[in-house]
């Protein structure tokens, strides 16, 4: 009987270890992931310096807690560089700082050797390559180490230069005023590339054509060939346009013709999963390079967030242009049999991509059959079969706003990992958050507001486990790629009312 009571206090005493662990780990993480809310960067490196450094004055700190208190200290910087990884590599004042402690911690690590398992940790941080034992760092070889530690290579703090010319941004490429390709590129791409593939889009001949730059004030240059396209096009004050030889005209993809009709049959004639698939890689790849970080810069607009939200930013801007493009397509379709088709296939799409539990694209496709421009083809909806009606309802249903999306986060908690969120409305949520609480009572930091943040924003954690399915590289298809990569948008609702008024006039 006693030992069985003693079994039972061992349990107890177990457990409670071990959700008290449990619950510093998610106080550090929830720490991390907001202290940009309430502090810099440089204030924590700066608080982080102090602690570690500081001395143990009359005694008050038994030497034994020292180490305790250096270890962590790094024990929290190792966690941080670990969360953010290549985001704190750009920050040069990080990079500093991670240099400073190092030589802090190769200085005590003689004194403190309980200290070379954090060393070493440093060491793969900086992706220094080579191991140092207790001995060199006796106070008589500290200058060799030090010779040798700035004659390593830092392998990590190179990483953005050796980035920039593979990495790939959104370029638009205005046809009119109002609609564009938008393209999926490398910074490096010349102007001739980009022009074969916006030709391509278009279906007119590359040779008529050439990339302008026009500024808002009117002037216009011509890109070479040659040309880095992108860094000319991102300037603020111009935007790039695709003219005739002549610099006379803009084209208009607009008119009633052979090309806009062929482009729909072509659309048509892709298998729908396929299609589905391509747009799901293609979300995967902007939604696994968002950082959770993002979720707060974007939220609370700290520190000029636009260098710190590119990657959220780019998945939402493709969203509102999935949108836009499924509206585009079906109102460029000037037979209404080939029309009804293409709202057939977009509702299959949609279908199949809530089946790949892509529900950032799903939310995309379901709101651009819903345009006001598209939902009022009243000639075109009548044709469409009872059957693609229905499913057409059932998944409209998932996007009901009512009861704050309850249809929506039902169906979404059922759905196992890896699955991509309609960020939309997970940014909704911390923003509700944060403007339903203030993030100081009585001059302290309110950690319960901060912890609810950090909880939807680890919600991204989640919905990336098990990826084993996306390790596999998606199959090259060339005809999938020019649809899916590079999208052909009319962003603006007067013309694409004005279209389908041309197409079903108001009886």
């Amino acid at each position: 009987m006693t030992c069985t009571w003693k079994q039972s206090k061992t349990k107890r005493q177990l457990n409670a270890f071990v959700k008290i662990r449990s619950r510093a780990k998610t106080l550090l993480d929830d720490f991390l992931l907001t202290y940009t809310v309430f502090m810099t960067t440089d204030d924590l490196c700066q608080a982080l310096q102090r602690h570690y450094c500081a001395k143990n004055d009359q005694g008050k700190e038994d030497n034994a807690d020292v180490p305790c208190r250096k270890r962590k200290v790094l024990h929290l910087v190792s966690q941080w560089t670990a969360l953010y990884k290549d985001w704190l590599h750009e920050d040069e004042h990080l990079k500093q700082f991670l240099k400073t402690m190092y030589r802090n911690v190769l200085d005590d690590v003689y004194e403190y050797p309980i200290l070379e398992k954090e060393l070493k940790e440093f060491q793969k941080i900086l992706g220094m390559h080579r191991r140092h034992t207790v001995d060199e760092y006796s106070p008589h070889r500290k200058n060799k180490a030090f010779f040798h530690q700035f004659s390593l290579k830092e392998n990590w703090l190179q990483h953005k230069g050796t980035m920039n010319e593979t990495e790939e941004i959104f370029c638009r490429v205005y046809i009119t005023e109002h609609s564009y390709v938008s393209v999926k590129t490398k910074v490096s791409t010349s102007a001739q590339e980009i022009l074969k593939i916006v030709a391509e889009k278009i279906q007119h001949a590359e040779e008529d054509l050439t990339l302008v730059t026009v500024t808002f004030s009117g002037e216009k240059h011509e890109l070479q060939p040659n040309d880095l396209a992108i860094s000319k096009s991102l300037e603020a004050t111009s935007r790039m346009f695709v003219y005739r030889k002549d610099l006379t005209d803009t084209l208009n993809p607009y008119a009633e013709n052979e090309e806009s009709l062929q482009k729909s049959v072509r659309i048509l004639g892709i298998n729908t999963w396929d299609l589905a698939l391509e747009l799901t890689y293609f979300d995967w790849s902007l939604f696994n390079s968002i950082h959770e970080q993002e979720l707060i810069y974007f939220t609370f607009s700290r520190q000029g967030s636009g260098e710190n939200t590119v990657n959220l930013s780019l998945l939402l801007q493709r969203c509102n242009e999935v949108q836009l493009w499924v509206a585009t397509e079906i109102l460029l379709c000037s037979q209404l049999c080939k029309r009804v088709q293409l709202v057939k296939k977009f509702i299959k799409i949609a279908a199949h991509c809530k089946a790949q539990r892509n529900l950032n694209s799903f939310f995309a496709i379901v709101m651009g059959l819903n345009t006001a421009s598209v939902s009022r083809l009243s000639q075109t909806w009548e044709k469409i079969p009872g059957k693609f009606k229905k499913l057409f309802t059932e998944l409209e249903s998932l996007t009901d706003p009512s009861l704050n999306h309850k249809a929506y986060r039902d169906a979404f908690k059922k759905m196992k990992s890896p699955k991509i969120p309609f960020m939309p409305l997970l940014l909704k949520d911390v923003t509700f958050i944060h403007e339903g609480n203030k993030t100081f009572l009585d001059n302290l930091v309110n950690f319960e507001k901060l912890h609810m943040i950090a909880d939807t924003v680890r919600s991204l954690r989640h919905c990336r486990n098990n990826q084993c399915g996306n390790e596999v590289p998606p199959k090259e298809n060339q005809e999938l790629k020019p649809h899916v990569y590079h999208l052909h948008i009319i962003d603006d609702q007067q013309t694409l009312f004005e279209l389908s008024h041309r197409i079903e006039p108001r009886v």
